[in-house]
């Protein structure tokens, strides 16, 4: 990726604001997509229990932070 703000980051963004963590995967960034998309989708399936609706509160911070989190990306600085 060219650095924060690039076309690529935007495409990014887009894709982790339909899944979170798939803009982590198109950067390359496998780790952290997992570690979006584990979080989030376990908080929204949680919230669906109705047990543990609060759930969706985690779910929703995940979600949001995984699609900063590609839009701000600057890649491998030396």
């Amino acid at each position: 990726m060219a650095g924060q703000g690039s076309g690529g980051n935007v495409l990014a963004a887009i894709c982790s604001f339909f899944i979170p963590g798939l803009g982590q995967l198109v950067q390359g960034r496998i780790f952290k997509a997992l570690l979006f998309f584990v979080i989030a989708t376990v908080s929204y399936a949680l919230t669906a229990t109705v047990i543990l609706f609060f759930m969706w509160i985690v779910g929703a911070i995940f979600h949001l932070w995984s699609i900063i989190d590609a839009a701000t990306y600057r890649g491998n600085q030396l």
